[in-house]
């Protein structure tokens, strides 16, 4: 079974445009109140009989808390600015920052989703993806009967073993223990990629030896994130789905 939907021309400069617009980062920043915690008057008043004031002392005008005091004399400490201890800090990273608003047009989003779909069929990318193997043994594109979601997991991984190959033991999923000082730092497990299987919206199935994705919600950066030529397995409902929501090829 073969579709035109594999036959896109790749347009590797349209996907890297469309990857670098959903790029996304966790936004972080410092606490709103950070380095106001505290009970300092403010600016120093350098005014001649004014409570509090800091006329005749030799002192900067900065914010200041107060430790002690006797009478009008008082013992302060600078507060709050950047170079007093327990201040905020100077420039600190701020939400706005990490706020992206780049857009794309909707025609280079489905160029973009067909050029990825036509990479997962194209030997010469998965070749080029994953440079430990030197010829693929079965054609592209991988697509499997529906039947696939009724079977037993045992069924199911044989069926795809005989489907991909020997690219088969690089589509299963493997978690390994970190190298470095990472495992001290929350992340101490990695895992490869592995290969995604993209099936129809009434379809179900969950594992977790690879990637399950709906035809209607596949995304350029379920097939091209880390570069064009992923391992795509595809059931013949999710073909028929994707043909209906993307049409014809459209150059």
């Amino acid at each position: 079974m073969k579709s035109k939907i594999f036959e896109s021309k790749i347009r590797e400069d349209i996907v890297s445009k469309v990857l670098e617009a959903k790029k996304k980062q966790q936004p972080y920043s410092n606490s709103p109140v950070a380095g106001k915690q505290h009970s300092a008057k403010g600016l120093i008043v350098h005014a001649r009989h004014v409570w509090r004031s800091g006329y005749g002392r030799g002192q900067s005008r900065v914010p200041r808390k107060i430790f002690s005091r006797r009478g009008s004399q008082f013992n302060w400490q600078g507060a709050e600015v950047p170079q007093a201890k327990g201040g905020m800090r100077a420039h600190p990273p701020k939400i706005t920052q990490f706020t992206r608003d780049l857009k794309i047009n909707k025609k280079e989003l489905k160029i973009a989703l067909l050029s990825s779909i036509s990479a997962t069929a194209s030997e010469k990318y998965i070749l080029k993806k994953y440079s430990t193997i030197d010829k693929l043994d079965k054609k592209t594109p991988f697509i499997v009967s529906s039947d696939l979601m009724k079977k037993k997991t045992k069924e199911m991984l044989n069926e795809l073993k005989n489907t991909l190959g020997n690219l088969y033991f690089i589509s299963i999923k493997e978690k390994s223990v970190r190298a470095g000082r990472g495992k001290m730092r929350g992340r101490k497990y990695q895992t490869n990629a592995g290969m995604i299987l993209i099936i129809g919206k009434d379809e179900k199935l969950k594992t977790g030896l690879f990637d399950v994705k709906k035809a209607n919600e596949l995304s350029v950066s379920d097939l091209a994130k880390g570069g064009l030529g992923r391992v795509a397995v595809y059931t013949e409902k999710a073909v028929k789905e994707l043909e209906d929501k993307l049409g014809e090829n459209k150059k």
